[in-house]
């Protein structure tokens, strides 16, 4: 195929030998254009600073990362175009790990030994997918989700053998518009079809969306029960029990997934949180000792995972080791923004154990490095604010948690925010902060508003952007920023920073809260603003 000569392949391999093998076997198969990388590492800087149509991946990449985690990474992050191929390579028949890298789902995986006409055959049997999906991916990086549904639809039109997939994506891109209607009925149809097993989860997602959660738990728990290796399936049936309170039931579920598949970072994270909060404190040690020693090659590391890791051990008992962990996180988190915090709030959570008198001091370090904006999560705001309130500090206490209240994506932040101060049989300073937090929200969209019907469209754009910076998970606020900006861009021009920022606000809402109604409204709006001024829609224009 002349088209591979085009193809710009990253081959991930830590051996030189096998990466000369490898190499020689793309040259084969008419791929000349071809980089190396030898660790997760380089090859997370080197995604980051080209792209690539193909990368091979080496499942044992040695000391650091695997290429399950790395893959994790390159998904999560967004590190890699939709369309680039990803193909697992790997000698390792043991079925946990072969698993792992299946369930993240890589275009491909090949097990050693495999020849270069094996190879070709994958690639191209995966170019070949690619090509009848690049639209569909390109729309959707642009954000342009409506217009990616009916690309989806032509699609199953033009290329018959992938109906199915299509129509799948099809379904996704409904839930991700917060369509779960539209996107139920794909999956019953598709159900139907006998695409079973993903269809069927497909639906518990959407009714999961509708708030239909017994009827979600009942299909999840089917799909488990019938295929103990379905991933996903596990992973929603969790997220399904934590949501209705049934803390432990998603503890267990969690335990089965992890022993069924048990290098998933971001699944073994969720156990540990959950063991945490369930008092099972041995297996969120066990957990968090995994979590530390999987992801500290990760270019994304985080110092959380030491701090909680330094938390379980410390209600444990064990003090030594939890000081053990600081200084590793001291030792190899330099420099990232978030060490300053946890460093902080671990040395906190041992001095209150140890009764050493440096508790207030490295207290008061973490309450401040939290004000700032590092990205510290919600479980860790609302423990240094129990810390806070069990060393009799109600003030700094109460700051934290009416931040947290003021950025609650749902009922369940809110609840878990409240009961740091009701657990301590202070609920009405829990209510006084709930109804504060809501009318600070309230106020700010009122001035918000004020200045629009003032004329000020870029003043109520800084201020309500001002506040989705301070409250990023906070779905009402998030979306009346974006409506700001439709509202700057209508009366004042288009211009493309204001344009992709909207954008980017609407994306943001769908997230928070996918079946909120104002979405398509944003949307709509968007789109016409972008037809109006005679953008290509779903497109933001380069300066």
């Amino acid at each position: 195929m002349s088209e591979l000569s085009d193809i710009r392949a990253l081959l991930i391999e830590p051996h030189q030998g096998m990466r000369v093998s490898l190499h020689n076997m793309l040259n084969l198969c008419g791929i000349t254009k071809v980089e190396h990388a030898i660790s997760a590492g380089t090859a997370v800087r080197t995604i980051q600073a080209k792209m690539f149509d193909l990368i091979l991946c080496e499942y044992d990449l040695g000391v650091g990362q695997d290429g399950q985690q790395l893959l994790e990474d390159i998904r999560h992050h967004k590190l890699a175009p939709l369309s680039t191929i990803f193909i697992m390579v790997t000698a390792e028949r043991s079925y946990g790990k072969v698993i792992s890298a299946a369930e993240l789902a890589p275009s491909d995986y090949l097990l050693k030994p495999f020849t270069a006409d094996m190879l070709l055959e994958r690639v191209v049997r995966a170019i070949e997918k690619r090509k009848a999906f690049v639209e569909v991916f390109s729309l959707m990086e642009q954000g342009a989700v409506s217009e990616a549904i009916t690309a989806c639809h032509h699609g199953e039109r033009e290329f018959p053998k992938y109906a199915i997939d299509f129509m799948r994506l099809r379904a996704e891109l409904h839930v991700v518009q917060g369509e779960a209607a539209e996107a139920e009925a794909l999956y019953t149809q598709l159900f139907e079809l006998k695409a079973v097993a993903w269809a069927r989860l497909g639906l518990a997602k959407t009714l999961y969306m509708q708030g239909r959660y017994e009827e979600a738990e009942n299909i999840l728990r089917d799909l488990v029960t019938e295929n103990s290796k379905y991933m996903d399936a596990y992973d929603w049936l969790a997220k399904t029990h934590e949501m209705i309170g049934q803390l432990p039931e998603a503890k267990e579920v969690l335990d089965t997934a992890v022993n069924v598949s048990p290098h998933a970072v971001r699944r073994l994270r969720n156990l540990g949180r959950i063991a945490m909060e369930t008092g099972d404190v041995e297996t969120a040690e066990n957990v968090f000792k995994k979590v530390v020693n999987k992801a500290k090659f990760s270019e994304f590391r985080d110092p959380e995972d030491h701090m909680n890791l330094v938390d379980a051990l410390v209600k444990k008992g064990d003090t030594d080791q939890a000081k053990s962990v600081i200084r590793d996180m001291e030792r190899n988190m330099a420099g990232l923004k978030k060490t300053a915090a946890c460093r902080a709030i671990s040395n906190a959570i041992v001095h209150a154990k140890t009764g050493d008198a440096r508790l207030d001091e490295e207290l008061g370090a973490a309450v401040e490095a939290s004000k700032e904006d590092i990205g510290l999560s919600t479980g860790a705001k609302i423990g240094l604010a129990r810390q806070c309130l069990n060393n009799d500090n109600e003030d700094a206490a109460s700051d934290i948690i009416l931040d947290v209240m003021k950025n609650a994506s749902n009922q369940q932040i809110m609840k878990k925010a409240m009961d740091v101060f009701e657990s301590a049989g202070k609920g009405h300073i829990a209510k006084e902060l709930a109804q504060r937090s809501q009318r600070e929200v309230m106020d700010l969209v009122a001035l918000g508003v004020q200045k629009a019907k003032q004329g000020d469209f870029r003043g109520s754009v800084d201020l309500m952007i001002t506040a989705a910076r301070k409250s990023p998970e906070n779905p009402q606020v998030v979306m009346n920023a974006a409506l700001a900006s439709l509202k700057c861009l209508e009366n004042l021009g288009w211009d493309n920073v204001t344009g992709e920022q909207a954008r980017l606000l609407i994306e943001a809402g769908r997230r928070l809260d996918p079946m909120n109604p104002r979405l398509k409204a944003l949307r709509g709006l968007y789109d016409e603003l972008q037809k109006k001024y005679g953008m290509s829609v779903g497109r933001i224009a380069k300066n």
